[in-house]
């Protein structure tokens, strides 16, 4: 298991649910393609499972 994952954002937001904004929003995503590390536990890994759709994830 990885450490920290990187996570970008591939898709916008606009027309998503606001929960998945926030979402979003609280993994620290704010433009398309940007990426952000986190370590990697199971509230990230919730976090992606909730916008899996809108963010793809690295292992580093």
């Amino acid at each position: 298991m990885a450490t920290t994952l990187e996570i970008t954002l591939t898709k916008s937001v606009i027309g998503s649910k606001p929960a998945q904004r926030k979402t979003v929003q609280a993994l620290g995503l704010r433009k398309m393609h940007q990426t952000v590390e986190h370590s990697d536990n199971p509230a990230i890994r919730g976090m992606i499972e909730k916008v899996a759709h809108l963010v793809t994830v690295k292992e580093v």
